[in-house]
């Protein structure tokens, strides 16, 4: 199977680009922004070579994984496009329940008990996860292009014939989890799923029904959580997102927090692990 768009999108005016072998996603589709291609496109491929992930961590994609990025000429500001992450993470969590078996169920992030979520969790800001590990990562970049508009790239990743090893979390693939799907089936519901959770967030107008849709799938949600952030560790329980997708912290004295960028660890050994490297 080639890697192709779903009707949904290809009526919706989508586009596709695919490559054999890219060094990343991202870097591509930037470069279309810059270059005045039409958007939106998808540029899409099996065998990523230099990819990045948040804070500039390697992301590299085996071939037989998948790779792809949309790219976007958002009509909103800035700061109401960076909410396109969740809208991404939920897009990613549709396509994997409507591809992957429904016999495979996943546990917690804590272990033990069935995810809330579902067999797909997403943690905050812009991971999937499956059996409490690392199934994707996400990573939104943007290009300031001529007067005010912008190019806006959403990267998305997903571990499907293998996961990275060494990593300091957790990871996965779907093959890992016994699930018989190949790139291309998965960037196909990809590409449907998109379509129906951006109508939903309407240029941001709907961020609300996507903060609850978000949140019904949210990893350890109300669980211990330690954040780090702006070179300190919070900790406390995971309570909910606000309005603007911020992470929200109720701290042991009652008080809560809101973070709207850091590293997110459940667990206590994960915590603990953290203040050593706060003030890195």
């Amino acid at each position: 199977m080639a890697f192709a768009l779903a009707p949904s999108a290809l009526a919706a005016g989508y586009s596709l680009e695919v490559h054999e072998t890219v060094v990343s996603t991202n870097t591509t589709a930037l470069e279309r922004a810059t270059g005045g291609a039409a958007a939106p496109l998808w540029v899409v491929s099996a065998n990523q070579q230099g990819g990045k992930g948040r804070r500039g961590r390697p992301w590299v994609t085996p071939p037989g994984n998948l790779s792809s990025t949309l790219m976007l000429r958002p009509k909103v500001p800035l700061r109401h496009a960076a909410s396109l992450g969740f809208v991404a993470g939920l897009s990613l969590a549709d396509a994997l329940d409507a591809v992957v078996p429904a016999a495979r169920i996943s546990v917690g992030v804590d272990g033990g008990s069935a995810a809330q979520g579902g067999r797909f969790e997403l943690k905050w800001p812009n991971d999937v996860l499956a059996h409490g590990a690392k199934l994707s990562g996400i990573l939104l970049e943007s290009v300031m292009l001529d007067g005010d508009n912008y190019g806006l790239v959403i990267g998305i990743g997903v571990n499907v014939i293998s996961s990275p090893q060494g990593t300091p979390y957790p990871a996965t693939s779907l093959k890992d989890l016994g699930a018989d799907c190949d790139a291309e089936t998965l960037f196909l519901a990809l590409s449907d799923a998109w379509i129906d959770n951006e109508r939903l967030w309407r240029e941001g107008r709907g961020l609300g029904a996507i903060r609850e849709k978000w949140l019904a799938k949210a990893a350890g949600l109300g669980s211990e959580v330690a954040v780090r952030a702006e070179g300190r560790v919070v900790r406390g329980r995971f309570e909910t997102i606000d309005e603007e997708c911020r992470f929200v912290i109720r701290e042991n004295d009652g008080n809560t927090i809101r973070i709207a960028a850091g590293d997110v660890h459940f667990g206590a050994v994960a915590s603990a692990s953290l203040d050593e490297k706060a003030g890195d």
